[in-house]
């Protein structure tokens, strides 16, 4: 297969423009639906952190109250960190933290009726939520671990649905 036929049959992006600019994707004509995403991630820590988290001893506050409300303000505010997100009218945030012998697994779910999706909601929320937890932590255990940020489900669009399936395959 040529190049140029590879090109032709690759999907194209939409954050840029016909001459590789790029660009703000122009929803005007899309409809207004109603949108959800998911996403989590993991915070992984050493023994002593995580007992400093769950005995309720951290000087600066509890983490994990901090982290779940820090998620859902950087998911209202995704638009001013992404450069080419839109800004969205969310009507539901919700960051949600589970205990795991190594740390937590953070899930956040983001809903709102608009022209484009709340992926990028999700993912940042999930993000900041875990780099809270670093930040409220770090003076015990500088080598945490924050990783697997992935989009899990998103609902809505014209796109339609999307279910990450186990082993990374993807419907």
């Amino acid at each position: 297969m040529t190049a140029r036929r590879k090109r032709a049959s690759a999907p194209r992006l939409s954050h840029v423009d016909a001459g590789g600019q790029v660009r703000m994707v122009d929803v005007t004509g899309k409809a207004v639906t109603a949108r959800e995403a998911t996403a989590h991630g993991r915070i992984r820590m050493s023994r002593e952190a995580l007992e400093q988290i769950r005995s309720g001893v951290n000087r600066k506050g509890d983490p994990l109250q901090t982290a779940r409300l820090a998620g859902i303000m950087a998911a209202k505010q995704t638009s001013a960190l992404i450069p080419l997100c839109h800004p969205l009218p969310l009507s539901h945030v919700d960051v949600a933290l589970h205990p795991r012998d190594d740390g937590y697994e953070i899930v956040g779910t983001a809903r709102t009726t608009a022209q484009t999706g709340v992926e990028m909601e999700a993912l940042t929320a999930v993000a900041v939520a875990a780099l809270t937890i670093y930040d409220m932590v770090k003076a015990v255990d500088k080598a945490m671990v924050i990783d697997g940020i992935e989009l899990l489900e998103k609902r809505g669009g014209k796109s339609g649905s999307y279910r990450k399936r186990a082993k990374g395959n993807e419907q």
